[in-house]
């Protein structure tokens, strides 16, 4: 084998020298560079998204509290109408039932004046038919001497 031979050992060395100084230059002008600039590129390139990411996730906090903000504050004005609300209902229904419990007792007295006032008239009209119903009843017991003045003032006496 050629490589093992001492003779060629120099000429080995040498272009190992030569090869390997070469590849080291090339290496480190042209390659190392690139994949340093691509590196330092993908470096930057992550860094600017999770800024993004970062001043997104602030943004959105933002307007997730702006939100609840907003929402606490709906929640409270809609509280406050409908309390409002429900103090303006209870007045009108207040005043309604007021009005219809003046309205009834209205009707009532005027029910009761108007049984009063049937009530008295069925008195006078008893009193009449009483009065007819015993001078009929003493005309057929052939009871006579007894006028009609007479069953009147008896039967005043009586229902007073």
């Amino acid at each position: 084998m050629p490589q093992l031979d001492p003779t060629s050992y120099a000429s080995q060395i040498f272009w190992l020298l030569i090869c390997f100084f070469s590849l080291m230059f090339i290496l480190s002008r042209f390659i190392i560079p690139k994949i340093a600039e691509t590196r330092q590129q993908r470096a930057n390139k992550i860094d600017g998204y999770l800024h993004k990411a970062e001043q997104l996730r602030e943004k959105t906090e933002n307007a997730i509290s702006k939100y609840e903000a907003a929402l606490a504050d709906a929640t409270k004005k809609a509280n406050n109408e409908l309390e409002k609300t429900k103090a303006e209902l209870n007045k009108v229904i207040t005043d309604k039932q007021a009005k219809l419990d003046k309205k009834l007792q209205a009707q009532i007295k005027a029910g009761e004046e108007e049984i009063a006032a049937g009530k008295t008239e069925a008195l006078k009209e008893i009193k009449n038919v009483s009065a007819a119903l015993t001078a009929e009843i003493l005309k057929k017991l052939d009871i006579s001497g007894v006028s009609a003045n007479d069953i009147k003032s008896i039967i005043n006496k009586e229902a007073q």
